[in-house]
């Protein structure tokens, strides 16, 4: 059964800079600002939201099929999915264009400088969801506006349920579009952070959400989750770490389980609990697609975890 994985294919360079911004950045003199930083550590990573909910959703055993638009650069990422054995049939390339990039300076308070050169990105409203056969379910996460808006109306003019993930993408819409954009949606998910921000850009409540679609999802870090429905909302308890070493791609690694739970139309209880594992995971790994697991193992932490025993369809 496969999932259409519309959102953004990106490459992100980490640095790292051994001291404080702070300390480098005179705050009576930001009109000058001109500062360099010297960052002896960084690492380039597979990112954006269309490969990492991919890559974790393979992990579970489904069958992500990612839709974006890439640069010319983008061969070794490639070769990095197809490993896997992710369809990339729908993911183009346009010439004379880089893949989507972030570059990233963090320093020791975890303050970040971040540049993002969108790229190819910008050209996915072009490609069509009704170009993508046999999906069962969708996902609309962060990519262009227009793509955003384009695969969300048509996925729901194909009839195929999908998740509405705004992410990092907010504030590209106006409280109007969101409201179109929920009401197309089976499933909206969001970040306590970036509720609220939905609920002041609608002008809804969360329960108002709830009651325009199956679930409202909302992530809460190490706090556990929330999905509200028409009928009352689950609380679904954090899955404790075995160690905490990158939280980036923590909330795709949710999203992929969420997925997979739902296209097998498994309780919402047990899908915010699969979701929870899958993030738990993912934070005990440098980068966004560097862990890796085996079904059986992923069975056996769900049944620690939750005392609820697991068997994966």
């Amino acid at each position: 059964m496969r999932a259409l994985i519309c959102g953004s294919l990106a490459y992100d360079t980490i640095m790292v800079f051994p001291d404080y911004f702070r300390n480098h950045i005179l705050p009576e003199q930001v009109h000058l600002l001109n500062v360099a930083f010297l960052v002896p550590e960084m690492r380039r990573e597979f990112g954006g939201c269309a490969g990492n909910i991919a890559y974790n959703l393979k992990l579970l055993g489904g069958d992500p099929v990612p839709m974006a638009t890439v640069g010319e650069d983008f061969g070794p990422y490639r070769e990095h999915l197809e490993r896997h054995g992710i369809d990339l049939s729908h993911v183009h390339t346009i010439k004379g264009s880089y893949t989507a990039q972030a570059f990233i300076t963090t320093d020791l308070a975890d303050n970040q400088i971040t540049a993002f050169h969108p790229g190819a990105m910008m050209r996915s409203h072009e490609l069509s969801v009704f170009d993508a056969k046999d999906v069962r379910i969708g996902i609309v996460a962060p990519d262009s506006r227009e793509a955003m808006l384009r695969h969300a109306r048509e996925l729901a003019e194909a009839g195929i349920p999908f998740v509405f993930d705004p992410g990092q993408a907010m504030p590209l819409f106006s409280g109007e579009e969101f409201r179109h954009l929920i009401e197309l949606a089976q499933w909206v998910t969001v970040n306590d952070y970036e509720c609220q921000l939905l609920k002041e850009r609608t002008g809804w409540s969360e329960r108002d959400i709830a009651e325009r679609v199956r679930a409202f999802i909302v992530t809460r870090g190490g706090v556990g989750s929330l999905i509200h429905t028409s009928v009352g909302t689950l609380e679904i308890p954090a899955v404790p770490a075995e160690r905490i070493v990158d939280p980036t791609g923590c909330g795709d690694a949710y999203r992929a389980g969420l997925l997979y739970a739902l296209l097998h139309e498994l309780p919402l209880e047990l899908a915010g609990r699969m979701a929870s594992l899958m993030g738990a995971i993912k934070i005990a790994h440098p980068g966004t697609q560097n862990h890796r697991f085996e079904r059986e193992t992923f069975e056996k932490r769900f049944r620690e975890a939750f005392g609820i025993a697991l068997s994966l369809p």
